[in-house]
């Protein structure tokens, strides 16, 4: 693929370290402007004016956005999630929004089921206690559970989901899931009974999984009347979107003790704060595991993340359509540069 003698390419969310990205688009001649997390939005506009290539992560990329960019030839998304752009404004420009879909699942499924697995043994407190005393001996505080035998739910049956179920189904779990999308017969062959209702699965369920697209109709799926389904004895662990939950109400279900525990990796406000976060009060429950939104990051689904958004890159400056993997409607309902592949 011919690329052009010059060009400029705007790499927002610069807190996110893609150096082979970097190191790549300056030796084909790019110039390459660096935005950190959080930049506002008529910075952000000022600054794709004139762009080539627009890359994000995080940040959202608003219609005002969009309307500034006069030259943008695609917005890359180097990750999963699209819900942070608009994607309404980029197709009435004809411009191609690509995410790359399949770097991490694997990694995000290990990522979840390590979070699960450290809420089943009490990893946080029985650590606490060895560093505070250097040792914990057998008592009622320590008590574990097993997974075995337990029944795990999962909210969304998509690559990610289908992982953590194997996962849990390997330690003889029992897995439940709710997903209206999924096919029947790959549940089955997963041995994952479908629920049709969500609030009759969580009732049943002895720990709960997020693993669903952030869109309109998941946005505060998991509300207070969810979470009131769950066990007092259940946990739940989310590494998909911190907007899918209420979290005012997971927090005040936690307090309560109306739920077990929670892994997070997610928040609907990033990032979370010792001090000063609606969630900040979760920081000091034995009973809560918070990760800083790094179930991806691995070596290995960097490399993976990398390579595949150079790829997206080279195909948007060469003017070619750019390869869209993902599943996701709203990237499948476009029709200008853009070609579809499994």
């Amino acid at each position: 693929m011919n690329l052009p003698a010059s060009f400029k390419v705007v790499r927002v969310d610069r807190e996110l370290q893609m150096p082979e990205v970097d190191r790549a688009l300056r030796a084909w001649g790019g110039e390459l402007l660096l935005l950190a997390d959080g930049v506002a939005e008529a910075d952000l506009a000022a600054a794709v004016a004139d762009a080539d290539l627009l890359l994000m992560c995080y940040t959202p990329v608003t219609a005002r956005v969009i309307a500034a960019a006069t030259r943008l030839k695609a917005i890359v998304k180097y990750g999963v999630g699209i819900d942070a752009i608009d994607i309404a404004a980029a197709r009435a420009r004809g411009i191609p929004v690509v995410n790359v879909p399949a770097y991490a699942e694997e990694t995000v499924a290990e990522g979840a089921f390590a979070l699960l697995m450290a809420l089943f043994k009490r990893f946080k407190p029985i650590h606490r206690a060895m560093q505070q005393q250097g040792w914990a001996w057998p008592e009622p505080a320590w008590l574990a559970s097993d997974l075995s035998g337990k029944t795990l739910a999962v909210l969304g049956l998509g690559r990610i989901g289908r992982s953590m179920a194997r996962m849990a189904a390997a330690f003889r779990m029992t897995v439940l899931a709710h997903d209206p999308r999924a096919d029947p017969a790959a549940a089955r062959a997963l041995g994952v009974e479908l629920c049709a209702d969500l609030g009759d699965m969580l009732a049943r369920c002895d720990a709960f999984s997020i693993h669903c697209t952030l869109n309109d109709s998941t946005r505060g799926l998991v509300g207070a009347a969810a979470l009131a389904r769950l066990k007092p004895s259940a946990l739940l662990v989310n590494v998909s979107r911190g907007e899918i939950v209420d979290e005012l109400a997971l927090l005040r279900a936690l307090q309560a003790g109306r739920l077990a525990g929670a892994a997070l990796d997610v928040y609907g406000r990033e990032p979370l704060a010792l001090q000063g976060h609606p969630l900040s009060p979760l920081f000091e429950m034995d009973q809560v595991l918070l990760w800083p939104h790094l179930t991806f990051y691995t070596h290995e689904a960097m490399q993976r993340l990398q390579d595949d958004t150079l790829a997206r890159c080279r195909e948007a400056l060469a003017g070619g359509p750019l390869s869209v993997a993902s599943a996701d409607p709203r990237l499948r309902a476009q029709t200008q540069g853009v070609r579809f592949v499994d």
